[in-house]
């Protein structure tokens, strides 16, 4: 019985050590998984921040990819302005990033009108850019903008009070984020993001938009690889108090959207799949409620991470 008992501990032992190895090779596969040769830019939308109140808005996201390696930098431009003055501000925090790595490029990740935003840095400078990813990007406009140029014309009353609301909403962002000295201009924003104004967006910057309805637009461009994905769910957890409005607005589309930009409106470049979330999901918001039963958001960027690594980006 004694030697029994010596053969089972020992073989336990073994499987225990066997065990720890497999843990920490684990481990060790997983050290520089996010390391891109290239820093790593995230970007913000409409009514986006930095981080406020210690709040950021790629909520664990920043983290996440610093852990796993990568130089990970958020911009902060104007909440509220045209697609162009948000892509010269970008595009001054860019060159600032190269000045402190001692980097030639960086990857661009812009979430809804930070879509856009990067798209006019890469296609001003492609040289300081590397790859632009487009999540829940505004490429080709939005209905809800539509709809809201539509009720509110240039130069009516409702223009005036709505500029006047969105204004004070922007001076609470800024008051609690930092970016009070950046320039506000609500109705440029909108006008950016409506159909005909990414029109004519487009025109100047077509750099990786699918030429038909619901495609892949060109991956590589100018030495710039174009990627994007987005949500088409807008109700996905009942407990995230900002899901009824997306709700709502998600009935204006008569398609596959995410509240608030439609499936075939975000894509660029490579599409890299359509997911349980909605707009406020793709950057893992509120506070990380999402649909329990889809892909994490934080893990579709660490992918995304490794997935610029093995390009060598």
């Amino acid at each position: 019985m004694t030697g029994f008992f010596s053969r089972l501990l020992r073989r336990l032992v073994l499987a225990a050590t066997a065990g720890l190895l497999l843990v920490s090779g684990g481990a060790q596969a997983q050290t520089g998984y996010t390391q891109t040769r290239y820093p790593v830019v995230l970007v913000h939308g409409l009514f986006g921040f930095d981080s406020a109140l210690g709040i950021d808005y790629f909520y664990g996201i920043p983290d996440a990819l610093r852990q796993g390696g990568a130089k990970v930098y958020v911009a902060q431009v104007s909440a509220a302005n045209s697609t162009e003055v948000r892509g010269e501000q970008l595009l001054a925090q860019v060159k600032t990033i190269l000045a402190i790595t001692g980097a030639a490029k960086v990857n661009l990740v812009g979430h809804s009108h930070g879509g856009p935003t990067t798209r006019y840095v890469a296609g001003v400078a492609p040289q300081l850019v590397a790859s632009v990813t487009s999540i829940g990007g505004v490429n080709r406009g939005s209905r809800v903008a539509d709809i809201l140029r539509g009720v509110a014309p240039a130069g009516s009353v409702s223009e005036a009070v709505a500029n006047a609301a969105a204004k004070a909403l922007v001076g609470l962002i800024n008051l609690t984020s930092g970016g009070t000295g950046l320039p506000q201009m609500p109705t440029a924003a909108l006008d950016s993001l409506t159909t005909a104004g990414s029109a004519k967006f487009n025109s100047r910057f077509p750099q990786g938009v699918p030429t038909s309805g619901c495609g892949n637009g060109a991956e590589l461009v100018n030495g710039v690889r174009y990627y994007s994905w987005t949500g088409t769910q807008p109700l996905t957890n009942v407990l995230d108090a900002s899901d009824g409005l997306l709700s709502v607005l998600s009935l204006t589309f008569g398609e596959a959207n995410d509240g608030l930009v439609s499936a075939c409106s975000s894509r660029l470049g490579k599409h890299l799949g359509d997911y349980r979330q909605n707009h406020l999901d793709e950057v893992n918001q509120l506070l990380g409620l999402r649909d329990w039963f889809s892909t994490d958001p934080v893990t579709l960027y660490r992918q995304h991470a490794n997935r610029l690594k093995q390009q060598g980006l």
